[in-house]
């Protein structure tokens, strides 16, 4: 056990410098089904999320409050943005990734490999050469609840690299029991992938895994970087200084480059994701499964979105 302080607890010394003494959790929004995929549009000072049963994506507005941001949404999950600040969205129902441009219309980027439907993409990131890497676990097939129940073409729970550019989709991890929620050291050296394989199976995963990236475009050195306890790590996020930030069935646990725990934001909800957002990148939003949270921390998140 860490020092409970308030909504925290302190396993090293070095989260104290990422707490601030007067902020506290803040409840932003609830009532939904299951919260997931936040993305924060720093140009319009504004956050979307998915909430995947209801079958919309949800919009806040600090001041203005929640509305309803698209629907349906395809059971939309996991969402990102690229680096000209378009949307890119994993849908669960259509089984793709898609980008939503300018001028709102939607361009499907993938929704197959080698002719075979994929399962469900879950949970995307974009490089900063513009490549799109997603991960596809067959939640979304797998029951009605969030998405449709139906048999998986590809047979595998890959982990994929799309270049938009030569319009082409390789698969970077193929060893996973189920690829969740991904993101890139600063400087991008490392993709950190997790494996949420304890959802349907008492002895699977549940863990975080690190990646060389080589060359820009293939991963090498797996390696297991943390393991999650309680729960699993759906999804997470890395600051500036190379933490890691993830879901837990507690609230987010903060994980220094070397993957000593340091400190848990206590939720009173099982965290699904979070991301970085505010005008100085330093406000954490909070995916709950019934509801959304935020807190401001010590530090800012990577650049990209």
């Amino acid at each position: 056990m860490g020092e409970r302080i308030r909504d925290y607890e302190i396993f090293d010394e070095r989260f104290r410098y990422y707490l601030l003494g007067n902020c506290d959790l803040e409840l932003v929004h609830d009532g939904m089904k299951w919260c997931e995929g936040p993305v924060y549009f720093s140009d319009g000072d504004y956050f979307v999320w998915s909430d995947i049963p209801n079958n919309r994506m949800m919009r806040w507005v600090d001041g203005l409050g929640v509305s309803v941001f698209r629907s349906p949404s395809n059971n939309s999950n996991g969402n990102t943005r690229d680096r000209q600040g378009r949307l890119i969205s994993c849908e669960h129902l259509s089984r793709r990734v898609t980008r939503t441009e300018i001028d709102g219309s939607i361009t499907v980027l993938v929704d197959n490999y080698e002719g075979k439907r994929l399962n469900s993409p879950n949970d995307v990131v974009v490089k900063s050469d513009g490549t799109i890497w997603f991960t596809d676990p067959p939640y979304g097939i797998m029951s009605d609840y969030e998405g449709k129940r139906s048999p998986s073409e590809t047979g595998k729970n890959y982990v994929f690299r799309y270049d938009p550019k030569e319009e082409k989709l390789t698969v970077v991890a193929d060893d996973f029991q189920m690829p969740n929620g991904l993101a890139f050291s600063p400087d991008e050296k490392y993709l950190y992938i997790s494996d949420t394989g304890a959802t349907h199976d008492k002895n699977g995963a549940h863990h975080i895994r690190r990646f060389q990236v080589k060359d820009g475009n293939e991963l090498s050195g797996n390696t297991v970087f943390v393991e999650v306890n309680p729960g699993i790590s759906d999804g997470f996020r890395v600051d500036i200084d190379g933490n890691v930030w993830s879901s837990a069935a507690d609230g987010v646990h903060c994980y220094s480059p070397g993957g000593e725990l340091l400190g848990k934001i206590l939720v009173p909800d099982v965290v699904a994701n979070l991301t970085f957002g505010g005008k100085k990148r330093n406000q954490l939003f909070i995916m709950g499964t019934h509801a959304v949270y935020s807190v401001y921390v010590g530090v800012a998140g990577a650049q990209y979105p």
